[in-house]
C-alpha cells in the first residue's frame, strides 16, 4: 500500500510539472491583440468611409499596421510570444492607436458626397 501511495503521488508531481510548463511557455496567439488589431483596422476603414483620412493617410496607417503584423509574425516564428514580445506589440499598437486618433482628427478630410 505504501508503495502505491508513493508511486500516485509521484506520478501527480510529474503531471504538475509538465502542467506548469504548459502554463508557463507561453502561446503564440495573445486575444487582446488580435482584437486591437482587428479593432484598429475597424477605426482605419471608418476613417477612410466618413473622409476623415485622406488616401495618402490611410496609407501611411495601413504600412504600419503591417508592420506590427510582420513583427508578431516574426516574433511568432519559435513558436512563443514572450512577455516582453507582447509588451513590444502592445507598444507598437499603442503608438498607431494614437497615430489612428491624430490623423482622424486634424484638419484635412476628404469630401465623400
Amino acid at each position: 500500500m505504501r508503495r502505491f501511495t508513493t508511486m500516485m503521488m509521484l506520478l501527480t508531481g510529474i503531471i504538475m510539472l509538465f502542467s506548469a510548463g504548459f502554463t508557463f511557455a507561453g502561446s503564440t496567439d495573445d486575444p487582446g491583440i488580435q482584437k486591437r488589431e482587428r479593432k484598429q483596422q475597424d477605426q482605419i476603414a471608418q476613417g477612410i468611409k466618413s473622409g476623415q483620412l485622406t488616401t495618402k493617410e490611410a496609407d501611411i496607417l495601413e504600412q504600419e499596421q503591417a508592420k506590427i503584423k510582420q513583427d508578431e509574425e516574426r516574433m511568432k516564428a519559435d513558436g512563443k510570444l514572450t512577455p516582453q514580445e507582447r509588451s513590444k506589440l502592445k507598444r507598437e499598437q499603442d503608438r498607431a492607436g494614437k497615430n489612428i486618433y491624430r490623423k482622424k482628427h486634424n484638419e484635412r478630410k476628404v469630401d465623400v458626397n
